[in-house]
């Protein structure tokens, strides 16, 4: 079945330059694998949307698999790296039209739930070994911070996405400013308390959750 979905989205994608990326683009794609364009609904009931997310977590298992291999340095320069890397395994066209249609207001939390993933993937490529609130926050920040990287992204038109790549520099370096700050802040009463009330909402790992417990 997952076979069968990822060759026809593959399909699909040589669709999404000329039908949008829709349900269209979709039914065109399992046509051309020899299946029927129904079938093109039952494995993406979200019809573009849902190609959107696949397109994007094949980008992040792609990363996933090249952390495994990243080269070691300092904190802020291996989640820099994550960042372009991640970028390069894109494509800007096809970035552009999942975009498009995940901005719709009722795609957004789909949206909000991709860029917490490719967060996450590169904090558990990382090693990243918190067992407190520290795992909600680390992947708050670096969701916003990823989110920003791919608008920035899809409107540079320097060579190479050069002022892309300054741009990750200077929102990590301004992360890790923060997280300073943040650290001082919790030390204050009641800090950690109301941080922890605020990011309550979002499925912890099961290691989190039985280290609460």
């Amino acid at each position: 079945m997952t076979e069968t979905r990822d060759r026809l989205a593959e399909a699909a994608l040589l669709h999404v330059p000329f039908d949008g990326m829709n349900l269209v683009a979709l039914r065109a794609g399992a046509r051309d694998i020899g299946l029927s364009g129904d079938v093109a609904e039952a494995f993406f009931p979200g019809g573009g949307a849902d190609l959107a997310a696949w397109i994007h977590r094949r980008g992040d298992a792609r990363l996933a698999e090249w952390m495994q291999g990243a080269p070691a340095g300092r904190i802020s320069e291996r989640i820099a790296d994550a960042i372009r890397q991640r970028l390069d395994f894109a494509d800007v066209e096809l970035v552009r039209a999942a975009s498009a249609v995940l901005a719709l207001p009722v795609n957004q939390p789909l949206a909000a739930r991709l860029m917490w993933e490719t967060a996450d993937t590169i904090w558990n490529g990382l090693g990243d070994s918190s067992r407190d609130v520290n795992w909600y926050s680390k992947r708050a920040t670096l969701s916003t911070v990823y989110a920003a990287c791919v608008l920035y992204w899809l409107g540079d038109l320097s060579e190479d996405h050069a002022e892309t790549r300054d741009f990750i520099d200077r929102r990590i370096d301004g992360v890790m400013q923060f997280e300073k700050l943040k650290a001082q802040a919790r030390k204050l009463p009641g800090v950690a308390m109301l941080t922890d009330i605020a990011t309550g909402w979002i499925r912890a790992p099961k290691s989190v959750t039985e280290d609460r417990a």
